[in-house]
């Protein structure tokens, strides 16, 4: 699929024209794939890995346009069971058009980043910035689960929230590996300023986006690093809680097994002789009694002994 946008009193808004100055390009098929490649001399390999989540972020300079293979975080949704997952993005810059290809359809420019723009070096550099900010809302959203699991590992006797915390440290790995990568890619930017043609104000706004971008990377290897250094603890409350409750079956068989004792010796037809009581049905109550009473009170005594 294929979107136009043009810039229009400093907004970005879909057009039906030939020549737009915004491509979007999701997801194509082989035959728009061929047109693009044909038609904006683009290197087919870097298109193709604009689409590969596997491909890592990097950036080259062809004859009439740069070609900027980025990483950003796709969007979750419940059956990723946990998994947040990096995507790529391709970058095209022309002198004066620019080629966004995506994976996934979802509008790039949503956000008070593009509610002012004044031409397509400026809304390359916000897409960066959009990725980054991105990542530094995801990584909000992962703290918050990882919160919310370990409450529930508190009470938990089951490994399956223990897995769901993997998950997310797995998927912090991810994130680490994909915002040091555009990490690179940035700083090739910085040191290619004059030819890309940036403006004053743009090379401060790519400052910006470096500043932003290590302190995202920063945030996610302090995530990572808890999460890893806490596994062996939470594993540990998960087996405390098993032990407890298997404490706690123990207490409840022992203390049933000593009344059953005493209704063996005695034997259940007997009752009026133990109770000295000639009612049946009042000698049965009364014997019943006796006996909750009874495996209350050894339950009782067995928790008193563990408190000891």
């Amino acid at each position: 699929m294929i979107k136009r946008y043009k810039i229009e009193n400093s907004q970005i808004l879909p057009s039906e024209t030939e020549n737009p100055a915004i491509w979007v390009v999701v997801s194509p098929t082989e035959d728009e794939k061929k047109w693009l490649v044909e038609n904006f001399a683009l290197d087919e390999h870097n298109f193709a890995s604009a689409f590969d989540p596997e491909e890592p972020a990097r950036m080259e300079f062809e004859p009439d346009h740069l070609a900027l293979i980025f990483k950003r975080p796709k969007n979750y949704s419940s059956k990723d069971h946990f998994m947040f997952k990096v995507s790529s993005m391709g970058l095209f810059l022309f002198k004066d058009k620019l080629i966004l290809a995506l994976s996934e359809d979802i509008n790039m420019f949503s956000g008070k980043y593009f509610k002012h723009v004044t031409g397509v070096r400026e809304i390359f550099l916000k897409l960066i910035y959009n990725s980054i900010f991105h990542f530094m809302e995801h990584l909000k959203v992962i703290n918050m689960i990882a919160e919310e699991i370990e409450t529930k590992i508190t009470h938990s006797m089951e490994n399956r929230h223990l897995l769901n915390l993997f998950t997310l440290e797995k998927s912090l790995v991810y994130y680490l590996n994909a915002i040091n990568a555009n990490s690179y890619v940035i700083d090739r930017l910085k040191h290619h300023t004059d030819k890309m043609g940036l403006t004053h104000k743009s090379v401060e706004f790519l400052d910006d986006i470096i500043i932003e971008n290590n302190q995202c990377y920063r945030q996610a290897e302090i995530y990572s690093n808890i999460f890893a250094s806490l596994v062996g603890a939470r594993a540990s409350i998960v087996a405390n809680n098993l032990n407890i409750l298997m404490k706690n079956l123990n207490a409840v068989v022992i203390a049933v097994a000593v009344p059953s004792f005493f209704a063996g010796v005695g034997g259940m037809s007997e009752l009026c002789t133990v109770t000295g009581i000639t009612d049946p049905q009042l000698a049965f109550l009364t014997f019943v009694s006796l006996m909750l009473l009874l495996g209350a009170g050894t339950f009782w005594l067995i928790k008193s002994l563990e408190k000891h």
